[in-house]
């Protein structure tokens, strides 16, 4: 197993650093999570103002045509400069969605979109904005899990992007991927009656949307059916003997939606506990598996937290990627495992040892502050 210690902190940054970033808040899918990306809907919401605009009749500045949000007038005309405006999409004769933010003192072009979806916008950014909440900047970056939304607002905004998924309007379509593939997992589940999974599935086998595969997976496990699951069960078990983790923790969890809680025994037995697995391939059940425990629907959370504990039985070297949730779901049952790795130093690797003395440090049981105490004493 020692050859999985050293790219733990992987897994750390895909799962703990999202916990920590966003406590008490509705977590977004980390399987469709891109670190580091801030996307066009969150720029959106950030915005202080935000406009179609097309160009004035001198050509060097430019003229609102619909306001989205802020205090700007329709016909006035923007007289700051603009950044980010290519040839382009001057030429393209569609207005241009400019935001501008009171810190940065500046416009700046997201690109072009029809004037008919200026509503749209309005709805959208309005969503943002219930009960006054801003979205919250976390460091180091822009968090994509977190907009201070409840699940329950989430799913008002994700009904408003739902039907412009792959919209022909490019912006649009963007916008909407966007915002859906950075939902809550429990969110994007609350639309199963919205979702046609004949639509969702030409999504998924369309090479050009290969990089939106992730999100429109998980998607068609929540829409599918029978035939759906079959298929997936087969590109599963293809993925497995070829050792190939494309895309596998949206098929996996989109597995566990469709076939349910009987179906994690066969990734503790497939992935967790087979030694011949790659790190790429046991991330990839972790994540499928940590969506499910934060939804806790099909799947029950405690499924999730067996499946964690013999995880940890099973790669002690591995034991701290799965620390962090378990202790924000508030599961201390595996302090005494916890406890007998640290004071053993099982876990070499200095990211899992963090993830496991901060597991002991949260656990209210005697047994993590016995463990601690011996680790303060150990020499150094």
């Amino acid at each position: 197993m020692t050859r999985f210690i050293g790219p733990a902190v992987r897994l750390l940054c895909a799962l703990a650093a999202l916990m920590v970033i966003t406590a008490g808040e509705a977590a977004a899918c980390a399987i469709c999570l891109s670190a580091f990306v801030v996307n066009t809907g969150q720029q959106l919401d950030l915005a202080d103002q935000a406009v179609l605009a097309v160009p004035a009749s001198d050509g060097g500045q430019f003229r609102v045509a619909e306001v989205v949000k802020g205090n700007a007038a329709v016909d006035g005309i923007i007289a700051e400069s603009v950044s980010r405006v290519d040839a382009a999409a001057l030429e393209s004769g569609k207005p241009l969605l400019l935001l501008r933010s009171e810190l940065a003192q500046r416009w700046t072009s997201v690109g072009t979109i029809g004037v008919d979806y200026a509503g749209w916008l309005r709805q959208l950014s309005a969503t943002s904005h219930v009960g006054g909440a801003r979205p919250r900047i976390a460091w180091p970056r822009v968090s994509r899990t977190s907009s201070a939304l409840t699940e329950a607002e989430w799913h008002e905004r994700l009904v408003l992007v739902l039907p412009y998924l792959e919209n022909p309007e490019r912006l649009a379509a963007e916008i909407a991927y966007g915002e859906m593939s950075r939902a809550p997992y429990g969110a994007m589940r609350s639309l199963k009656p919205r979702l046609d999974a004949t639509t969702i599935a030409g999504w998924v086998d369309d090479p050009k949307l290969a990089s939106r595969r992730p999100t429109y997976t998980l998607l068609l496990g929540i829409a599918g059916g029978a035939d759906d699951a079959a298929r997936l069960e087969q590109r599963i078990d293809s993925a497995w003997k070829s050792r190939d983790a494309t895309n596998l923790a949206a098929m996996l969890a989109a597995d566990l939606e469709l076939r349910g809680p009987s179906r994690v025994g066969w990734i503790e037995k497939m992935y967790l506990a087979d030694g011949d697995r790659t790190m790429p391939e046991i991330e990839a059940a972790l994540l499928a598996l940590s969506v499910h425990g934060g939804a806790n629907g099909v799947v029950p959370r405690e499924r999730v937290i067996h499946a964690y504990r013999l995880f940890i039985g099973e790669r002690k070297p591995m034991a701290g990627f799965v620390a962090q949730e378990l202790a924000d779901w508030e599961s201390w049952d595996a302090t005494a495992e916890y406890a007998a790795l640290l004071t053993s130093d099982a876990v070499k690797d200095p990211a899992s040892h963090f993830a496991v003395v901060n597991y002991l440090q949260r656990s209210p049981h005697a047994a993590a502050k016995a463990a601690l105490r011996l680790l303060a004493d150990k020499p150094r």
